[in-house]
This record gives C-alpha cells, sequence and structure tokens, in this order.
C-alpha cells in the first residue's frame, strides 16, 4: 500500500522514545493559548482597575509584536542551535513578562509585561512547528498537530474558566503569577528532556544575527499600531504609511540575504507556494483578531453576559479548531489540497456571521459562528505545515516552517492595529467600557470582511 495512504496510528508517537518530548511541546503551546484566551477574560477586570481602554487593542498587539520578533528569528535560531536553546529561552522570556504584569500598576506596565509574554509564548509556538518536523517522522506531523489541538482545545475549556475565577475570586494578577510558576516548570522540563536536534547541515548555518531587519519589522508594527492610539486627521495616515514603509524596508532587506533569510524567498508574491502561503495566513490571522480583542468586552457591554459567558464564547473558536483537527489529523496526505481548501471556506461563514450576530445577539448565534470559523481553521491547519514540506526544498525547511507562526504573529499584530483604529474611530477612545455601542461593534467586525476575502483568494495558488 502507497505510504501516503495508509492511516497513520496514535502508536507512532505516543510511546517511550516521543511521548515526554511530545508533551513539553504540548505543554509549551498551552501556556501560549491559555495566556491569550484567560488574558481576554480578564481584560474588563483589568480595565476597571488600571485605565486604558484606548489601550484595550494593544494587549494583543504588543504581545504579538513579541511573537513576531521572536519567531522571526526561530528558523534561524534552530538552523544555529537546534530546538532547546530557543525553547529554553521562551520559557524564561515568558516567565518574566508575567510577572512584570503581575506587579503593574498601570497598563503601560502591563504592555511591557505583555511584550515579554510575546517574545515567550510566541517562541513557544514558533519552535514547536521547527521541532515537530525535527523531532518526529516526516508522516506522522499531521498527528503531532493533532495532539497539539488537543492541549489548545483543553486550553480553550480551561482559559476562560480560570480567567473568571481568578477575577470573580481573587484577581486577576493571579492570573499570572500561575503562569509565571508554569513557565518555570517548563524550563526544568526542557533542560532535561528536551534533545539539541536540528534539521539543516551545518554549513548553512548563519554567521550573523538580522539586526537590521529585525528592527525595521519591530518599528513598523510599533508605528502602525501607534495610530490605533488616537485618530486624527493627520497623524494616524502618517504613522500608518511609516509602518508600512518600515516594513517594506524589512521584507527588501530580507530578500539579499542567503545564508541567514528569515523569510521564504518572495513571501508576498501569490503566484508562488509559500509566497501565497504567508499572504493567506497573514490575512485570516488579521482578520480574526477582533473577537479576542473586543468580544468579552462587547459581549458583557451590549449584551449584560458574565465574563465567564463571554469568555467561553470566545473560546469556542479554539474548542472548534481543537477538536476538528483532533479528528481528521489521521487522514491521508492525498486530501491536503481539499481540506485546506475547504477548510478556509468553512471558516468564512463565522467572519462573515460575526457582521450581524456581535452587535445584534444572541450570546449563543456568537457562540456558534466562532465555532464554525475554529471548524474551518481545524480542518485546514492540521495539514498546513505537511503540506509546506512537500513544497519546500530542503534547505529550506526549518525556514518555511517556522514562517507559518512568523506570519500569523504578524497578522494578528497588524490586525490589532487595524481593528484599533477602527474601533477608536468608532468612539470606543472615550474612555468608558460603555463607549463600546452597537455602531462600534458593527463596524470593527465589517471592517474584518475583505481581509478574509483577500485571503482566500491566496488559498487558490498555495493548493493548486
Amino acid at each position: 500500500m502507497n505510504e501516503q495512504s495508509e492511516y497513520i496510528r496514535w502508536s507512532e508517537i505516543l510511546n517511550r522514545r516521543f511521548g515526554l518530548p511530545l508533551f513539553i511541546i504540548c505543554f509549551g503551546v498551552t501556556l501560549h493559548a491559555l495566556d491569550e484566551l484567560v488574558v481576554a477574560t480578564m481584560l474588563p477586570a483589568m480595565v476597571d482597575e488600571l485605565g486604558g481602554l484606548d489601550l484595550v487593542s494593544w494587549t494583543v498587539g504588543v504581545y504579538e509584536v513579541g511573537t513576531v520578533i521572536f519567531s522571526a528569528m526561530s528558523g534561524l535560531i534552530t538552523v544555529r542551535y537546534g530546538v532547546r536553546f530557543p525553547m529554553l529561552c521562551s520559557s524564561i522570556c515568558f516567565g518574566l513578562g508575567c510577572l512584570i504584569s503581575a506587579v503593574a500598576q498601570s497598563m503601560e506596565v502591563v504592555l511591557l509585561g505583555r511584550l515579554l509574554q510575546g517574545f515567550g509564548g510566541g517562541g513557544l509556538l514558533a519552535v514547536s512547528f521547527v521541532a515537530s518536523a525535527v523531532l518526529f517522522p516526516e508522516r506522522t506531523l499531521a498527528r503531532v498537530m493533532g495532539l497539539l489541538s488537543v492541549f489548545w482545545g483543553a486550553a480553550g475549556f480551561l482559559g476562560p474558566m480560570l480567567g473568571s475565577l481568578f477575577v470573580e475570586l481573587y484577581s486577576w494578577r493571579i492570573g499570572f503569577w500561575g503562569f509565571g510558576l508554569s513557565a518555570l516548570v517548563l524550563t526544568v522540563l526542557i533542560v532535561l528532556k528536551i534533545e539539541d536536534r536540528r534539521m539543516t547541515a551545518t554549513e548553512t548555518t548563519p554567521d550573523s544575527y538580522p539586526v537590521k531587519r529585525l528592527l525595521a519589522l519591530t518599528l513598523g508594527i510599533f508605528l502602525i499600531a501607534a495610530a490605533s492610539i488616537k485618530m486624527t486627521s493627520l497623524a494616524a495616515p502618517v504613522f500608518i504609511a511609516g509602518g508600512i514603509f518600515c516594513v517594506a524596508m524589512f521584507l527588501a532587506l530580507d530578500a539579499r540575504e542567503a545564508k541567514n533569510r528569515m523569510l521564504p524567498l518572495q513571501p508576498l508574491n501569490l503566484m508562488e507556494p509559500m509566497g501565497s502561503a504567508v499572504t493567506m495566513i497573514f490575512c485570516l490571522s488579521a482578520a480574526t483578531v477582533a473577537l479576542p480583542i473586543y468580544g468579552v468586552l462587547i459581549l458583557t457591554s451590549i449584551h449584560d453576559a458574565s465574563v465567564l459567558v463571554a469568555g467561553y464564547v470566545i473560546a469556542c473558536s479554539a474548542i472548534g479548531w481543537s477538536l476538528t483537527t483532533f479528528l481528521v489529523s489521521g487522514l491521508p496526505e492525498r486530501l491536503d489540497r481539499a481540506l485546506i481548501n475547504w477548510g478556509m471556506y468553512i471558516a468564512v461563514i463565522g467572519v462573515v456571521g460575526y457582521v450581524y450576530a456581535v452587535p445584534n445577539g444572541p450570546v449563543a448565534l456568537v457562540a456558534l459562528f466562532a465555532f464554525i470559523e475554529g471548524v474551518g481553521f481545524g480542518i485546514a491547519w492540521a495539514f498546513i505545515p505537511r503540506f509546506v514540506l512537500h513544497i519546500s526544498e530542503p534547505e529550506e525547511i526549518e525556514r518555511n516552517t517556522a514562517a507559518l507562526p512568523t506570519a500569523q504573529s504578524i497578522g494578528y499584530a497588524v490586525g490589532a492595529a487595524f481593528v484599533g483604529i477602527v474601533a477608536n474611530w468608532s468612539g470606543v477612545a472615550d474612555g468608558q467600557a460603555d463607549a463600546i455601542s452597537y455602531f462600534s461593534a458593527t463596524i470593527i467586525f465589517l471592517a474584518c470582511v475583505p481581509v478574509y476575502l483577500f485571503g482566500l483568494f491566496a488559498i487558490r495558488v498555495f493548493v493548486r
């Protein structure tokens, strides 16, 4: 029987050889997933105590900036040092960021902690993609993604409950202390049990780090995000144009490199498979970031939902994603193209549905569309990394696999800035929680639809 048509059994990775490294990778991804859901649930309480409603989008945007910086370098670092060193740095950064947020007395200090959490959480997520390709047999990669989805789904169930418990019984600060302790445990496990392995030959190892490129990328994202703080007729367009220029400079500088290039060749060329993949993931991520940022605030403000209920509505996307990925991950490789294509088309139902459901309700309808969006992404995401392996040259595998979470994080960061601009323009920047009105909720989610549709166009080239 052809290997591509064989069913991949769980016993191929759930055994004495692969079990513990797989658990450690899943543990790191779970911290990243829990962080996003718990913080989204705790956000109203954080705003009540510290203020800074106009900075709400930055709680995600700054986190993703840190994620972008580390994930953009993750392929490069793993080429040079293997997977253990970047995982170790990620867990330490994540823990330190949690401690800073736990003792913060202003939203600005929380954002500093979120930046470091982004370094750590993004690193754990990005390196998990590379580690999955390095530490486990290629044919089992979809199963590894399936198990990662189980832990992501567990975070979906636990995140809102933990966030609401911290807020209602103790304090939102306890949540950050708990994450810091978890990061310490993860650090010990990485030191003891992760092999220092790499995939690329040593002669491809780079000699230097792309400091200029990272500075250009970071400045670009910060300039775009800064435009979301206050909308003025002159400042916002200037900041956005400056941010786009800096990101373009990053892409141009990166394209000139050969040995230590961070992204695939021609990352925005829609006529090339990896270019269409990067564009697709960027657009789809940017188009779906509005619900994690503003969902809890809108549902508690407009629909009088409890923090716990609102948190679980947001988690429905992660739950649908995880459940579906787990169920389909054993399907053969010959179906990859069709599953990626149909998954992304299913997800658009949720994105379009938000435009009506979030401002109008009922809350159950918002949860349904969130679940549908997650199901679509779950179907597609289980097979995107495996498909990328097949279309990549051997020397590009680590860069290309690391480019997936990098594009996702850039999409989340730019998307957070974009919806922040839209939200503040529609009245959210007035400084009161009840400023999130029916009009604001409608405009925020309507603005995301064209971005997603452009991502669907990129899919056609990717799966061709």
